[in-house]
C-alpha cells in the first residue's frame, strides 16, 4: 500500500454556528493532538492544532453574520493530526479540494458538504476519474418519469388502435368516433414531441 506523503487542503471552508463552534474545539480532543483557542477582535476565532513538538495547523474563524466561518488553504504532513482534521472536516460539513499526496501520484478529492463528491488520480499531467457522486434519487425519478411517459404514450396509441377499430366496424356516423380520434392524436403528438 501506498504511503501518503502529505495531505494539501486547497480553498477549504466550514462555516459554524455559535453552539457548533464549541462542539468543534471538543470534537478536536485526541489524546495525541493538543489545541488552543485564540479569541480575536471583533470575536474572531483562531483554533490552532498541533503535536507536540512538532506540526501546526491554524484555523481562523470569522465571525459574518452570526456564523464562524473558516476559509484557507494548507499542507499537513503528521498522520495523527491530518487524521483528526479529515475527522473535523467532515463531522462540520467542509467544503473544498482535498489532495492526498503520494509517491509518484495525488488522489484529489472534491467535498461539498462534507461529503466526497469527486475523487481524480493525477500522475504527471494525466488524470483519470475514479469516483463521481450520483444522485440517484434525482436519477431514478427522471428515469421513472421516462418509463411513466412510454407507458402514456403506448395507452393512448391503445385508445386510438380501437377507435379506429371503432370506425371500421360502425357504419356512420363518424362525428363522435373522429372528434375523440382528433384529441387523442393531438394528446399522442405531444407526448412523442
Amino acid at each position: 500500500m501506498a504511503q501518503r506523503l502529505a495531505t494539501e487542503y486547497i480553498k477549504a471552508s466550514l462555516q459554524l454556528s455559535k453552539a457548533q463552534m464549541s462542539q468543534f474545539v471538543h470534537y478536536a480532543e485526541d489524546p495525541q493532538i493538543h489545541h488552543r483557542v485564540k479569541i480575536l477582535d471583533n470575536g474572531n476565532q483562531e483554533i490552532v492544532l498541533g503535536v507536540k513538538n512538532g506540526e501546526e495547523v491554524h484555523l481562523p474563524f470569522d465571525l459574518r453574520e452570526g456564523s464562524y466561518v473558516c476559509e484557507l488553504s494548507f499542507r499537513l504532513v503528521n498522520p495523527q493530526l491530518t487524521n483528526i482534521v479529515r475527522k473535523l472536516f467532515v463531522a462540520f460539513k467542509g467544503n473544498g479540494f482535498v489532495n492526498r499526496i503520494y509517491h509518484g501520484f495525488t488522489m484529489r478529492y472534491h467535498y461539498e458538504q462534507g461529503s466526497v463528491r469527486q475523487i481524480v488520480e493525477c500522475t504527471g499531467e494525466h488524470e483519470k476519474m475514479i469516483y463521481q457522486h450520483k444522485n440517484t434519487a434525482i436519477d431514478m425519478k427522471s428515469e421513472w418519469q421516462s418509463v411513466s411517459v412510454e407507458t402514456d404514450i403506448e395507452l393512448v396509441r391503445s385508445i386510438v388502435d380501437r377507435l379506429l377499430d371503432q370506425r371500421l366496424a360502425s357504419e356512420g356516423p363518424y362525428d363522435q368516433i373522429d372528434q375523440e380520434l382528433k384529441v387523442q392524436s393531438s394528446r399522442l403528438f405531444r407526448m412523442e414531441a
